[in-house]
């Protein structure tokens, strides 16, 4: 690998998170494209990646809508689309976004770009394997995909790390990085002793409280804790936030990490979750953590300057909703226990499809056609007229789609809960309808930019109208 020197910092970033934070700067949506963010290649081919997953993922809850309506979580059909969702999209949005915004971040550039292709060239793959093998119960394809997958994860560990560790303001959002990164690995490992149980069975009844303690790390460790982290830069920059106080986060990240840490254990050592003191306790530090997110973004969003909401925040506030919603319905899951099924279906889908995945939608919706503004029209500027970011897709097929995707979510989950198949598969269709709108949206951004200039070096700040 060869090292890339450090970047300029373009904003004030808040001070270590265990200390009371100063309000960070909100740079505009320039910063996105700053010096030292490396080529656009290597965040648009994780992000078509992951549209891809992404629209399998909802052809597979058509698929599987009578196993969800059935409560069958345990199905090797609803493990093998729950992880396009989580592996394919989820994780690699995150890793896209991540290379593109470290020095946005933290002020670094990634360690190495080539590390990150060959992660992705890895990683990608691995996934597309790994989630066929376990949906159509093919050992040799699942250990293919699980073995490029542990590739891909650990390439980019380690870039990561090497670039971490060059920060020398160590904040809040280093710290996000740094514990979302621990609880990937810890999923990673729990996932592989999952896989290898498919086919031994080693693990007998445990297999659910195994499962559970899965699903919480990757999904509150990996992915919440993530998104916590890179919204404290993200959404006052795309809202225009000056001013609020941003100490929540720092606290978000203390409760949700403190959470996890005690109810990973306690599902898997408990002998009766519901009476384990640990495991109720863990639960109520991940409430008080999301409680504390749901306090910041509010904080940001009162404290913008521009009043209307576009569509890509609209998502990301509807996701917040229904994060809310999930968090409200965690205890009476854990109360009821694994005998209600279907509940423990309808949980995990409120969250996963309702929460994180509309969420991270949202931020498509702002990230991706600024970096193809700028990778396309950027040398433009003053020699023609050019179209603002908002002028490359349509804000009325994206309020569209945002209805039917927040409608189809809560169908599915009423569906699954009152265990009507019909319901369930309506509704999905519903939420594919959603998906196939804003694909669209996002090809129509790459056929209007033509994405020329993607392979070359990053662009450079420029603040100008495209941020309208």
């Amino acid at each position: 690998m060869s090292a890339a020197p450090p970047v300029p910092r373009i904003a004030a970033r808040a001070p270590a998170w265990s200390a009371r934070s100063a309000p960070p700067r909100a740079p505009g949506m320039a910063a996105l494209a700053m010096e030292g963010a490396p080529s656009l290649r290597l965040p648009g081919e994780h992000f078509a990646a992951a549209l891809l997953f992404l629209c399998t993922g909802c052809i597979g809850l058509i698929w599987i809508a009578p196993e969800l309506a059935a409560g069958l979580y345990l199905s090797p059909h609803v493990a093998g689309v729950t992880h396009c969702f989580t592996l394919g999209w989820l994780s690699m949005t995150i890793f896209g976004a991540m290379y593109q915004l470290l020095p946005v971040a933290l002020g670094v550039s990634i360690r190495s770009e080539r590390a990150g292709h060959v992660s992705f060239c890895a990683f990608a793959p691995g996934v597309a394997l790994f989630a066929s093998g376990v949906a159509f119960s093919s050992v040799m394809l699942r250990n293919s995909g699980i073995t490029l997958i542990a590739i891909g994860v650990t390439c980019l560990i380690v870039n990561v790390a090497l670039s971490l560790r060059r920060v020398a303001d160590r904040d809040v959002i280093w710290s996000a990085i740094v514990i979302a990164l621990s609880f990937l690995t810890v999923t990673f490992g729990i996932g592989a002793i999952l896989s290898q149980n498919l086919h031994t069975g080693f693990l007998g009844d445990w297999r659910v409280t195994v499962l559970a303690t899965h699903l919480h790390v990757a999904l509150i460790g990996w992915v919440l804790v993530m998104i916590v982290g890179i919204s404290h830069r993200l959404l006052p920059m795309f809202l225009l936030a000056h001013g609020a106080d941003t100490r929540w986060t720092a606290r978000a990240l203390t409760l949700l990490t403190a959470g996890v840490l005690l109810l990973a254990p306690g599902i898997l050592v408990g002998h009766s979750v519901r009476s384990s003191v640990v495991v109720w306790l863990g639960l109520l530090l991940i409430e008080c953590g999301i409680f504390c997110f749901l306090r910041q973004a509010w904080l940001f969003f009162r404290a913008r300057k521009r009043p209307r909401l576009d569509a890509g925040l609209r998502h990301a506030g509807t996701a917040l909703i229904f994060l809310a919603a999930t968090a409200a319905l965690a205890p009476v899951v854990l109360a009821l226990g694994p005998e209600y099924r279907r509940l423990d279906t309808a949980y995990v889908m409120l969250g996963l499809l309702g929460g994180l995945t509309l969420y991270v939608i949202g931020q498509f919706y702002k990230i991706v056609p600024f970096l193809a503004w700028m990778a396309r029209f950027r040398n433009e500027m003053g020699k023609k007229r050019v179209p603002t970011v908002a002028e490359l897709y349509s804000p009325l097929v994206a309020h569209i789609d945002l209805a039917l995707f927040a409608i189809g979510s809560l169908g599915m989950v009423t569906g699954v809960v009152t265990g009507i198949s019909p319901v369930v598969r309506i509704a999905a269709i519903l939420v594919a309808s959603a998906v196939a709108l804003f694909v669209s949206q996002i090809a129509r951004v790459a056929l209007a930019t033509s994405f020329r200039g993607i392979g070359s070096a990053s662009v450079q700040p420029t603040i100008t109208k495209a941020s309208r």
